[in-house]
């Protein structure tokens, strides 16, 4: 759970981007989409390799 304090003259707006920002890097959102369907493995490793080798035709270019 995650508990943002207030602190004394601090505004509303503040307190809820820090909050944002919490909730961004516990990866909540980022599961509740993943699981929203399901995805074979297969489908999954095929995926994982083609952003692979993507990233590595990209730092290959890069580096020439």
């Amino acid at each position: 759970m995650i508990v943002v304090n207030v602190k004394e003259n601090e505004s509303i707006d503040r307190a809820l981007k820090r909050f944002k920002k919490k909730f961004e890097r516990t990866k909540v959102l980022r599961q509740i989409r993943g699981r929203a369907y399901y995805t074979k493995p297969s489908v999954v490793t095929r995926t994982s390799k083609l952003k692979a080798a993507y990233k590595q035709k990209l730092y290959a270019e890069q580096n020439f």
